[in-house]
């Protein structure tokens, strides 16, 4: 028996969620990670900080498996961190697992992270030919070793030392025994929301899960920006040296795949955003057929947008079941069938017969939809034509995205669409255009990162020495 892998779409690097004020601080944390859950399926963890005293749990798992009554009641504290991973920088291992908790010079410190540097290998390398000595593999320890070469004793001061040396993608939340701290990378790729509840303060990855304790979205983290909030006060800073950028850099893939439908990310509600995309798509690539189906859940809001769009009419002829996770034990030969089949259904009486349009959100290596087409051939669909409510990836992700090799992506296999089209077994085949997604989006996407799709990179990624394959041209700012 062994561990089998079946989810074939991008993955997303984390999501986070911090409280300060607020005497069920553990208790608000666990339900904001839990709803952020679709962001990190690995493993999660949450730090409380109980009269400037830091205390730790975390685990691999689901939030609801590594956090119970006994666990949370056991966490008291008035400020809170939390944590769900889904790995792309280090392995999957539980010493990776965040919040990262570290008892220093300076105090204790936690940190929690959102995104990816792509000057890790290099700050890495350098911190260790001074003697520094690293307890993970993950890029987030890298922010406080650099916080502890700082000669200053003070937070925010140590903090820009080490934002003025890291290049990337970040979203951070830090607690120590005084403070909660949000910080945002100068191209604002990654979210970061602060709300308000009561008389307690919020940071999390997505207004969803201010939603469910209750709390109220005051705004944005600004890219750029450290927020630094104590008992009493609450302030923010904007270093000079994180002004450097002309325009912003938005994560276009937030929208299209990885923020819940309900969340407001950029700005912007996701699920307008998605049903703006799916509309456009129809106008794009229109097709005569019976249904339009959605590939659950995430395809969902695209293909409402490409039924009101085309006048088709919208069925739900793919059932997913929700509680299986992204990884199960299977010894049985055809592993990767019988992965799809397990979380997708087919409704047979529905289809059978019928022309659809199926409307998903991205095709990553594909190996997942041909599967998908398949089991909707033997039900007996008529025709499948399959809509894309984004470009074709062919660029790797250097900022936190699990795609890391331009030969993974189905898009670069293939000299032409048809041969995709072909591969996929489908009788027809749209990807939206790059005009027409950014077309959805506020000011045409003019602060939005386009670089899995065109190559053209906000911050030059370092020689990563096998991390990852560099297969695409770069350009912009270079560095922050």
């Amino acid at each position: 028996m062994r561990k089998i892998i079946y989810d074939d779409q991008a993955n997303e690097y984390c999501g986070l969620f911090g409280i300060i004020n607020h005497k069920q601080a553990s208790w608000l944390t666990y339900l904001g990670l839990y709803s952020l859950q679709h962001r990190g399926q690995e493993a999660c963890g949450i730090v409380v900080n109980n009269k400037g005293v830091l205390n730790i749990h975390k685990n691999m798992g689901l939030v609801s498996d590594v956090f119970d009554e006994h666990v949370l009641s056991s966490l008291k504290g008035t400020a809170a961190c939390g944590h769900v991973r889904y790995s792309t920088t280090g392995s999957s291992v539980l010493k990776n697992a965040q919040p990262l908790l570290i008892d220093y010079a300076k105090g204790s410190i936690c940190i929690a992270h959102n995104g990816n540097l792509v000057n890790s290998l290099e700050l890495r390398q350098g911190l260790e030919k001074s003697g520094s000595i690293f307890q993970t593999t993950t890029d987030s320890e890298i922010v406080i070793h650099l916080m502890a070469r700082s000669r200053s004793l003070n937070l925010v001061t140590s903090l820009v030392h080490a934002l003025k040396k890291i290049k990337g993608a970040y979203s951070l939340i830090l607690m120590d025994s005084e403070s909660l701290v949000g910080v945002r990378d100068p191209f604002g790729f990654r979210p970061l929301v602060l709300g308000k509840l009561g008389n307690a303060w919020c940071l999390a990855s997505e207004t969803c899960a201010f939603d469910l304790i209750g709390a109220r979205l005051v705004r944005e983290v600004e890219p750029g920006e450290i927020v630094i909030i104590k008992k009493d006060s609450i302030r923010s800073v904007k270093p000079k040296e994180l002004q450097l950028c002309t325009k912003y850099s938005h994560c276009t893939f937030e929208h299209v795949y990885f923020s819940r439908p309900d969340s407001m990310v950029f700005g912007q509600t996701v699920h307008t955003v998605r049903r703006k995309l799916g509309a456009q798509l129809a106008r794009e690539y229109p097709v005569k057929a019976d249904f339009v189906v959605p590939v659950p859940d995430s395809g969902f809001s695209a293909a409402l947008g490409y039924s009101e769009e085309s006048k088709i009419p919208l069925e739900m002829g793919i059932i997913r079941n929700h509680y299986v996770g992204r990884t199960f034990i299977q010894p049985a030969q055809d592993t990767r069938d019988l992965g799809v089949k397990v979380k997708f259904n087919i409704l047979k009486d529905v289809l059978r017969g019928k022309r659809i349009v199926v409307v998903d959100d991205s095709i990553v290596r594909g190996t997942t939809s041909q599967i998908r087409v398949r089991n909707l051939r033997r039900a007996g669909v008529k025709e499948v034509h399959l809509r894309i409510s984004c470009p074709a990836h062919k660029f790797p992700c250097f900022y936190g995205i699990d795609f890391h090799r331009s030969s993974e992506l189905i898009a670069n296999k293939y000299e032409s669409l048809d041969a995709v089209r072909k591969y996929l077994d489908v009788d027809s085949l749209g990807y939206l255009s790059l005009e027409g997604m950014l077309g959805c989006f506020k000011d045409n996407g003019k602060n939005n990162c386009t670089a899995c799709w065109t190559g053209n990179y906000p911050i030059l990624p370092e020689k990563m020495q096998g991390k990852f394959s560099l297969e695409a041209r770069c350009c912009g700012q270079g560095g922050i």
